[in-house]
């Protein structure tokens, strides 16, 4: 008997120590002390993105797919790690607690980027700080706006916009805190329903389609190994890094002392001052850019979108030319290319075409998330959460929409062509990893374009203006980060439930953080006086339009309408090529981002890792691409890595300094 108790005893305290020893073993992911310090480093993360795009606009880091403060903020974290796993390696940080951090950071700069929170600030006190008799804009549309979402204190908008002002005074605080609570309630739904479609399609694009999620291999590789050699003791990586700094660091130097050598053809050489013949001289602003973090993220970009890419960009080009042989372009065809137009279409085409790919797995989610035995529990209530979480999500969005006025078919509408960009958007960024800056498309002018401005009506018109703030460029998109945040722990399915609170965290306190750098940014400086990045345009643009759109009313034209048709075929007839003949070498959203603004400035870049790409895989083969890996992913990171030391700089002195793009 006393034998049986020795042997329960030892066997029990074996499996404890089996436990510990596999709890010990086990990878730290998702910890409280990488939350911990992620939150700190989401307020410095938040500030300095908005000093320097919005008091200096320089280094414009969120206009990008891959995000520029986050990175130089985890190769930091990174050398500073490696000194600690010196002194104690047992309580360094793991590749897991980094990426952890690193996926905080993302979501925070998603919102205080160039196209989300920075937009709302151009707005929330623009009626009232802009209004004048010449305008005419109280009698015109004042009487439609939710003012609960705007600062109405003219004293205190005095002070925001002229600056060197204290932003710690209650009376100057507390006229932004409705407003500002009204739209985070917004915000969170929106990224509410972003996050439970991502849950939803997680699985599908990540495991199932396995796409290439481009936009994910510096960080994953950072935190890593490339082809087992750490990433830090790859020679090829440290070339392409010491090149690219090599290459800023000169044309920063030259910023500051014009008398130093400047490379110019690396940011945006216009052709067009050596094309001045008719009808040649249609082509307009053709800028040859050579960025080389540009170059290095284009290379991760398959071969046929490269491709796509630029020769859709030039066949852009030669329509204008064209147009101008038949005269299509004269003053009498107003808007002419329609670019919008065909833009508009070619992303409608883009949404339905992946929403109806969509459409099978969405429904066995829906089965899976309520089946009484399913074969996987886990990924079953995670289903729930996320129909649950959209769900309660567009409830807050209707409800928000009802106490706006906004009519039921136009706020459907509108919020209904919003997700499905948002849906397209999210599968270019995991496909596809290219720039995203679809100006030309958005829910305000498709509207008025299919509909007409008389047919929504002054009162809609200036709500779907007064939303116009996130949906102006996209480039900042909340919905794709998430995504690639659950492709990056992939590796780590146990900790995923954690990474979804995660984001939720980084969220939650990206947008007080953000709002408090806004603040604080533009009181003390003035958002007109020094504020120099400060979107006041884009109040310009949101009730500038609305007032044209009132005096000026735009109708429905068979002509604008028929260039959105066209667009919107050209995709369908990519898509169909495409999945008829394997050798088809363009893609539809080549065509769709060439006609949306969002290669304007990357084709060339496009264009010459198609040409090194092309060239290592057909005399090299995969091997020789695999070698030249680390040498892209250096080339990102001296970029970068350049470009946030002169925004530092910058911000230190109080001066403008070299910007690594635009």
């Amino acid at each position: 008997m006393q034998s049986h108790r020795v042997a329960s005893v030892t066997a029990a305290q074996s499996a404890r120590e089996q436990a510990a020893r596999v709890e010990q073993s086990a990878p730290r992911v998702v910890t409280l002390r990488a939350v911990l310090l992620g939150l700190p480093l989401i307020a410095i993360n938040c500030f300095w993105i908005t000093v320097v795009e919005v008091r200096l606009y320089t280094l414009d880091g969120t206009s990008l797919p891959l995000f520029i403060t986050p990175i130089f903020l985890l190769f930091v974290l990174i050398i500073l790690n490696l000194f600690w796993r010196r002194l104690s390696p047992h309580s360094a940080l793991t590749p897991g607690e980094l990426l952890t951090i690193y996926v905080m950071l993302v979501i925070s700069s998603s919102l205080a980027a160039h196209d989300m929170l920075q937009n709302m600030f151009g707005v929330l006190g623009h009626p009232v700080r802009f209004d004048t008799p010449e305008n005419n804009w109280k009698a015109l549309w004042f009487q439609y706006l939710p003012w609960w979402l705007f600062v109405r204190d003219e004293k205190v908008l005095t002070d925001f916009y002229q600056g060197n002002v204290s932003p710690y005074r209650w009376y100057r605080i507390q006229p932004f805190l409705e407003p500002l609570l009204w739209w985070a309630v917004l915000v969170f739904a929106l990224i509410g329903v972003m996050l439970g479609v991502n849950i939803l399609l997680r699985r599908s694009w990540t495991e199932h389609e396995r796409l290439v999620f481009p936009i994910v291999q510096l960080p994953m590789a950072m935190t890593g190994h490339i082809g087992g050699v750490p990433f830090f003791r790859q020679k090829p990586m440290w070339a392409g890094f010491t090149l690219a700094m090599a290459i800023s660091g000169l044309n920063g130097i030259h910023w500051l002392y014009p008398s130093v050598p400047y490379i110019e053809y690396i940011k945006l050489y216009d052709l067009r001052q050596h094309i001045t013949n008719r009808p040649w001289d249609a082509i307009g602003w053709t800028p040859i850019s050579m960025y080389p973090f540009g170059i290095g993220l284009a290379f991760f970009t398959p071969l046929d979108l490269q491709f796509s890419c630029w020769f859709f960009y030039v066949a852009r080009k030669l329509f204008q030319v064209v147009g101008a042989v038949f005269g299509w372009d004269a003053p009498t065809n107003v808007g002419f290319p329609f670019f919008p137009e065909q833009s508009a279409g070619a992303w409608t085409a883009l949404g339905i075409v992946v929403v109806y790919g969509a459409r099978r797995y969405f429904a066995n989610a829906w089965r899976q998330a309520w089946a009484q035995n399913p074969d996987d529990p886990e990924e079953s209530r995670r289903f729930r959460w996320a129909f649950g979480l959209i769900a309660v999500s567009l409830a807050v969005i209707v409800v928000f929409a009802e106490r706006m006025g906004m009519s039921l078919w136009v706020g459907a509408t509108f919020f209904g062509i919003y997700f499905l960009l948002a849906i397209t958007i999210t599968r270019v960024r995991a496909e596809l990893g290219t720039p995203h800056e679809i100006y030309f498309v958005n829910p305000n002018r498709m509207m008025t374009a299919l509909f007409g401005s008389q047919t929504i009506g002054t009162r809609d018109l200036t709500l779907i203006q007064t939303l116009y703030w996130f949906n102006r460029g996209y480039r900042s998109h909340p919905m794709p980060n998430q995504l690639e945040a659950m492709k990056m722990f992939e590796h780590y399915p146990k900790s995923l439930n954690r990474l979804i609170w995660v984001v939720v965290v980084a969220t939650l306190f990206g947008f007080v953080a953000t709002c408090w750098a806004n603040l604080h940014v533009t009181y003390r400086a003035g958002a007109d006086a020094k504020a120099v990045g400060f979107k006041d345009w884009l109040g310009w643009e949101s009730f500038g339009w609305l007032t044209n759109w009132i005096n000026a009313p735009v109708k429905r034209e068979s002509t604008r309408i028929g260039y959105m048709v066209g667009g919107f075929l050209i995709v369908v007839f990519l898509r169909v090529m495409r999945n008829l003949f394997l050798w088809w070498p363009l893609h539809p959203a080549g065509y769709a981002l060439a006609v949306s603004y969002a290669m304007d400035y990357f084709w060339f870049n496009f264009f010459i890792a198609w040409v090194i790409k092309g060239l290592l895989v057909r005399y090299g083969g995969m091997r020789a691409h695999n070698i030249a890996v680390p040498f892209f992913l250096g080339l990102i990171l001296g970029d970068y890595t350049m470009g946030s030391l002169w925004s530092i700089l910058g911000a230190v002195m109080d001066v403008q300094t070299y910007k690594i793009y635009i």
